[in-house]
């Protein structure tokens, strides 16, 4: 997941929503072909959620004695899966202050 470019996205659209209404108008059907933004986010929400999927996994298999699965291989999996959703909460919450900002704005 790379959040750096989903801040940057998240800036881009700020910066659209503050253009002229007729700029704004422009840029919708670029939105509405399917990719860009939403897809992105929904990328970046599967792989959060298969990186913890695969934690709980390593999890399980050591907590049941498997000898293949070492504490070390757990406990960096489940580092990495903190560290990404602690970074998609942060996206989500730039996501909703962005949002309020928008319906902030005077038309």
């Amino acid at each position: 997941m790379d959040v750096s470019r989903v801040l940057a996205q998240i800036r881009t659209l700020q910066a659209q929503a503050g253009a002229a209404p007729a700029r704004a108008a422009a840029v919708a059907p670029a939105a509405q072909d399917g990719g860009g933004f939403a897809t992105l986010l929904k990328t970046a929400i599967g792989e959060v959620n298969q990186s913890q999927n695969s934690a709980a996994q390593l999890q399980q298999s050591f907590a049941l004695g498997d000898r293949d699965t070492e504490l070390s291989s757990v406990m960096l999996a489940s580092a990495k899966a903190q560290v990404q959703f602690k970074a998609m909460t942060e996206v989500r919450n730039r996501l909703v202050a962005a949002y309020q900002d928008i319906m902030n704005m005077p038309l």
